[in-house]
């Protein structure tokens, strides 16, 4: 089916995500899809790679809560005429108090319902969400192909099959033999509850929180202002009311929640042949070109690594890492299982211990994620010895036994944990 002209009459809302308090301390300052992922990208820019390389150019984000680093990432990058649209559009639309409204945003559905007066003159047909910190690299014009295609419907659910200690955290969905969704429920507590929904090989149908909807049918759903969940409210009613279909996308996914999920899916990224792939070309992550130096690497031992541009490693040994932008490492040190996301600058210093940008001499790190911009001294040892789960000074923060160094942070010479 020809899509080209179809797409022009769709428009794509991303949505810019909540408080994000299980990524703690990495949300402390910024959104989740404002957080780094893969030394050089930050996760905002996966959903709208998606959507811009599968034609889809007229792009909202839905931002509100800590939005400044956001909002400057979304308009130092996504100037079009940069990345070779040659029409359409990546904004942002804030949370806004109004005469008629005070309120913020109050869930997915209620941004969707506020935003919906700015996006009207379009007369968009279709209303496609996508989630601002999810992994995948989909071809969204498979999605939209499935939702017109005869007998059309209403609402059409992404939905990826996942294993049942999954499904706590998500919408699990049960669907027809011709693929129209039944039944929908959200994050169930137990598995008896949707034991119905179990597929032959134990697995379970989960929606990626990914939507498209005919904007007539969006506009009638959300008239309804007590609404204000997609996944707890929204699709479950609209299942009994309107036809839903689905669409499988049988590729990776993953849905950045936790730290313990951010820090696998980045060190998933040394994999031989990682699941997440950022190396196919006709289907390029895009992000802010930042025109940096090349790597310099001074007699080191590297492996399986993914380092980025801009920086200067010494003498020291890194396995299965992932090192970020203008990351400095001194001699040396040792890097293990660990997520560097590296430097806005280089040259600066702590102002209280006088500690440069980067990490010092003699460092072991291990299982760890160092967010931007810290100052980590010589000598110091980010290994757990205690072999804690949870634990919080005031250097680190231990998440699921994963040792976080907060942005900024300045550790002395000779700490240990």
């Amino acid at each position: 089916m020809l899509l080209s002209g179809i797409k022009d009459k769709v428009i794509t809302l991303i949505l810019g995500g909540g408080k994000g308090t299980r990524l703690l301390p990495l949300t402390e300052k910024r959104s989740k899809p404002a957080v780094s992922f893969g030394g050089k990208y930050r996760l905002i820019d996966i959903p709208i790679s998606n959507a811009l390389n599968s034609g889809f150019n007229q792009i909202y984000i839905l931002t509100q809560y800590n939005s400044y680093s956001l909002n400057r990432h979304i308009s130092r990058t996504y100037n079009l005429n940069s990345v070779q649209q040659k029409q359409g559009f990546v904004e942002i639309i804030a949370a806004e108090q109004t005469i008629s409204n005070v309120r913020w945003f109050e869930g997915t559905a209620d941004a969707v319902r506020k935003v919906l007066q700015h996006i009207e003159d379009y007369r968009a047909e279709y209303i496609l969400i996508l989630s601002g910190d999810q992994l995948y690299n989909m071809d969204l014009n498979e999605f939209l192909d499935i939702h017109i295609s005869d007998p059309p419907a209403e609402i059409t659910l992404a939905l990826n099959v996942v294993p049942a200690d999954m499904v706590h955290g998500l919408g699990i969905v049960k669907i027809d033999e011709n693929g129209w969704v039944k039944d929908f429920y959200e994050k169930p507590s137990d598995l008896e509850f949707v034991d119905s929904y179990k597929l032959p090989d134990s697995r379970y149908l989960a929606s990626m929180g990914i939507y498209l909807f005919r904007t007539d049918v969006l506009i009638e759903l959300l008239q309804d202002p007590t609404l204000t969940d997609f996944g707890k409210e929204i699709i479950p009613g609209a299942i009994k009311t309107h036809k839903v279909k689905s669409y499988i996308y049988d590729g990776y996914w993953e849905d950045i929640g936790t730290i313990k999920a951010f820090y696998e899916a980045n060190l998933m990224l040394t994999d031989d042949f990682p699941r997440f792939n950022l190396y196919l070309e006709n289907t390029p992550f895009l992000t802010r070109p930042r025109f940096l130096p090349p790597l310099k690497v001074n007699k080191s031992n590297i492996f399986k690594a993914v380092i980025s541009e801009g920086c200067i490693i010494n003498d020291s040994t890194i396995v299965r890492s992932v090192i970020g932008v203008r990351q400095f490492i001194d001699s040396g040190t040792y890097i293990e299982n660990s997520l560097l996301m590296g430097a806005d600058s280089y040259g600066l210093h702590d102002t209280k211990y006088n500690i440069p940008v980067g990490i010092g001499k003699d460092c072991m790190i291990k299982n760890a994620i160092i967010d931007k911009d810290s100052y980590i001294g010589n000598r110091v040892k980010l290994i757990n010895k205690g072999s804690y789960m949870e634990y919080e000074d005031e250097y680190v923060k231990i998440v699921d036994g994963i040792i976080v160094v907060p942005r900024r942070t300045a550790i002395p010479d000779g700490y240990e944990i």
